[in-house]
């Protein structure tokens, strides 16, 4: 399928998830932000340090994404608040973490880019350690 054949089949569908799913991850930056500063207790500095990790990466990835959709469709999307969970604990991040990884698995399911889906894949890599380490190390 060329790149033509792509873009008609993005139009067809007349609304894509990638724009909601990007603001969503802005916003879930924050969220994560937020909890990295409230964490305590046992093992709270590997917490500290993995939702840092994490917060530093999104907002990076989520714009990389948004402009490599931009870029395919050759249009700018409609771009509504789409509001993450309030994050009070860290069993709150990993069901969040969770909750994203299907969402965004979700999005890939629907996208004809390629290139779109592999930043996509770069996301999942990025919360799949945060899980990991907030589950196992924290």
């Amino acid at each position: 399928m060329n790149y033509i054949d792509k873009l008609a089949k993005v139009k067809e569908k007349k609304s894509s998830k990638v724009p909601d799913l990007v603001v969503e991850m802005l916003d879930a930056a924050n969220k994560f932000h937020v909890l990295h500063l409230i964490v305590t207790g046992q093992s709270s500095y590997a917490q500290h340090k993995a939702l840092n990790e994490l917060y530093d990466a999104l907002p990076g990835l989520a714009d990389q994404v948004a402009e490599s959709f931009q870029g395919a469709t050759g249009e700018i999307p409609n771009y509504k608040f789409v509001s993450a969970p309030e994050l009070n604990t860290v069993a709150d991040a990993l069901s969040y973490i969770d909750a994203l990884r299907n969402k965004i698995t979700d999005t890939q399911s629907s996208l004809p880019f390629s290139e779109i889906v592999n930043d996509l894949d770069t996301i999942k890599t990025a919360l799949n350690s945060a899980y990991y380490k907030l589950k196992f190390l924290g």
